[in-house]
């Protein structure tokens, strides 16, 4: 009996390692769809189709009667979260990796968004900030100060130089959704809020692709083959597997394949883009893991 217990042990530990794979490397896709459709299109035109398709399957949802909505308020604070977390997010960073911002760099900037909540938790939260983890934030600065640096000066930088101030203002309409979610005096049901994100994102886009007459879609097969791998590997596969995964092994855990991100993202991208990855990158990305690993002990 015991043999049997360390073999379904054995192979539930085995599938979460599969699992945890599979999610770090369909949110990383995020970033390397964004490069796809960027070359097929403009970005209002990208994100406008990504997101009308996902705001109709996830109708069901936004519309079901016993789903906590948290009330008119609620609804209100989880639009506003869907416009910072979601539209302004990604508007930058489809922005900036259309402007030639490697796809690696950006992921990078993104990724220090925990480090910067918990440098803002003291001032804004009250809550009590360990000197270990305003070492951890410097030494994440630095390193994407670095990786910023190498990726602006490679000769195949592409980019002009204040491109690279794109993503940070995204990662800033993270950080605010961050503290506007902290904040919510009641909580509302997951599938229903991703739904109010995702409508919320589907009326943005396509407000801005009609304004700027972008709203038709090319006919062109790779760019619907983009919008498939970014809803069903970025949406679907990343946040999917990122709530699952919640559930299954925890939010440590899920925290310590997040750190992931940012270097597979690196590599992936040299690999399909010929994007640099040098000595001064992978330095880089190592001060960021460390720096977030000093933050979560602390």
């Amino acid at each position: 009996m015991s043999k049997q217990i360390g073999i379904l042990l054995d192979g539930r530990r085995l599938a979460s390692i599969g699992l945890g794979a599979l999610f770090v490397l369909c949110w990383s896709s995020g970033f390397i769809g964004a490069k796809l459709g960027a070359s097929e299109a403009p970005v209002s035109t990208v994100l406008m189709w990504r997101f009308v398709p996902l705001a109709v399957l996830l109708a069901p949802f936004l519309f079901a009667p016993s789903a906590r909505s948290g009330g008119a308020a609620g609804v209100g604070r989880q639009v506003l979260i869907g416009a910072l977390s979601q539209s302004g997010y990604l508007l930058t960073v489809y922005w900036a990796i259309g402007l030639g911002v490697s796809t690696g760099t950006t992921a990078l900037i993104d990724g220090i968004q925990p480090l910067i909540v918990v440098a803002l938790a003291g001032p804004l939260l009250g809550l009590a900030v360990p000197g270990r983890q305003w070492l951890g934030l410097m030494l994440g600065l630095a390193g994407v100060v670095l990786v910023t640096w190498a990726d602006a000066t490679a000769p195949s930088a592409g980019a002009p130089p204040w491109a690279y101030l794109v993503p940070f203002a995204g990662m800033g309409c993270l950080v605010a959704a961050t503290f506007i979610e902290h904040r919510a005096p009641a909580p509302v049901a997951p599938m229903r809020a991703l739904a109010i994100h995702c409508t919320t994102s589907a009326v943005v886009f396509t407000v801005i692709a009609l304004f700027g007459g972008a709203a038709a879609p090319p006919v062109s097969v790779s760019f619907w083959t983009a919008m498939a791998w970014l809803i069903l590997l970025s949406t679907f596969g990343g946040y999917g597997l990122y709530w699952y995964l919640l559930r299954r092994i925890g939010v440590t855990r899920v925290t310590t394949l997040l750190l992931l991100i940012p270097p597979v993202t690196a590599v992936w991208g040299s690999l399909m883009f010929a994007e640099p990855f040098t000595a001064a990158t992978a330095i880089g990305l190592a001060l960021v893991l460390w720096a977030t690993w000093i933050v979560a002990r602390a």
